[in-house]
């Protein structure tokens, strides 16, 4: 009987131990993300002054890019969004290990100068250019443009900007302009209003939606290629959700969830089969629940891939058509299985939505949105 006391206790030990972890890691992120935002906010409100680009979301994207200003790009170089060299660049360079070895990236002296050049070649690209029309308030719309324009190839690269905009108020620095005579704006009430914001929401944390991200403007996760030949050997055995892999790299990212349910990043050309060995599904299982037909045996683009089924209602009420997305793609979004997102909206397979049109996640439309033109 003491035997299977302390074998409880021991276990309640364990579990508590874990959790306090996780909770302590949780705070330490919050509180990297509000120094973050304390001491680069002026910054991204002059660039906004300046350009026209949002500081809540060049805040956002700094926050994200830069892991809250500490991954080892920003320690090596002050590259606080990624911006790799190009043939134009003419400045500092570092080079780190990316889509390939070695890559190029650029190196300022100065935080203050990567801000400014993120805000110089974003306002240089014609690509970019529709972003600067929209209010700058809008933050869903600049997000879901930065993606659709090809700045990071993640699925949830534009939810993961607007869960850090709505977590952290970032919409709010766009209403702050240094007042006559002062070098940077008061932010004092804002900060005021966050950390109440913060005692009231006991979920002030990391949002879990985010992912890695790469294209190619910019790397979210980098390593030195000074300490390549130790980091990145090829068939270097790491450990892997407690069990040894030889991958280096794998195309896809860690295991997140969307409407309760786990999901990861897949690359474009990367194998529905080595996925489904490595997550030990059965390949049929995998292509079942990502509605994909049977034949398919390799991803034609980037998307997200789920392992479990995905449920026949969203988490959501609703979805609103953004430009350029897809029943599919919005069914991925979503979580929800695209057979049930048709029947929900009494639409029929081969029909798209308007954009703008409001879609039904949860109950039965009374009336079919309107089709998009052929």
């Amino acid at each position: 009987m003491m035997k299977m006391i302390r074998k409880y206790l021991c276990f309640g030990l364990f579990v508590f131990i874990v959790f306090a972890n996780q909770s302590l890691a949780q705070d330490m992120y919050r509180e990297s993300i509000l120094e973050y935002i304390e001491t680069y906010a002026p910054i991204a409100i002059r660039e906004m002054n300046r350009t026209g680009f949002p500081a809540s979301i060049k805040i956002a994207q700094g926050i994200h890019e830069s892991g809250a200003g500490k991954s080892m790009l920003v320690k090596k170089s002050n590259n606080h969004f990624g911006l790799k060299c190009k043939s134009s660049w003419t400045g500092g360079k570092v080079y780190h290990d990316d889509d390939a070895r070695g890559e190029c990236f650029r190196q300022y002296e100065q935080a203050e100068e990567s801000y400014e050049d993120h805000s110089n070649y974003l306002k240089s690209q014609e690509r970019y250019a529709s972003l600067f029309e929209l209010d700058p308030n809008d933050y869903e719309g600049w997000a879901w443009g930065l993606k659709k324009a090809g700045y990071a190839t993640s699925p949830v690269y534009a939810q993961t900007l607007i869960k850090y905009i709505e977590t952290y108020q970032l919409n709010v620095l766009n209403n702050y302009a240094a007042e006559e005579g002062q070098d940077e704006p008061d932010l004092s009430t804002y900060f005021a209003a966050l950390n109440e914001s913060k005692q009231a929401n006991p979920g002030f944390k990391k949002p879990t939606v985010s992912g890695p991200a790469i294209d190619e403007e910019r790397s979210e996760t980098v390593v030195s290629a000074k300490n390549s030949s130790t980091s990145s050997l090829p068939n270097k055995k790491t450990v892997t959700s407690g069990r040894v892999s030889t991958n280096t790299k794998t195309n896809y990212g860690s295991i997140f969830k969307i409407n309760g349910l786990k999901v990861i990043e897949a690359e474009k050309g990367v194998s529905l089969l080595s996925i489904a060995k490595d997550k030990r599904i059965q390949l049929s299982a995998l292509l079942t629940y990502n509605d994909l037909p049977s034949s398919t045996t390799t991803l034609k683009q980037d998307q997200l891939i789920f392992l479990q089924a995905k449920k026949k209602t969203g988490k959501k009420e609703f979805h609103k058509v953004r430009k350029g997305e897809s029943l599919y793609e919005i069914s991925q979004l979503e979580g929800i299985k695209l057979s049930s997102l048709l029947q929900l909206n009494k639409l029929k397979k081969g029909m798209e939505p308007k954009v703008g049109q409001q879609l039904n996640l949860r109950s039965t439309t009374s009336k079919r949105p309107l089709l998009a033109k052929r």
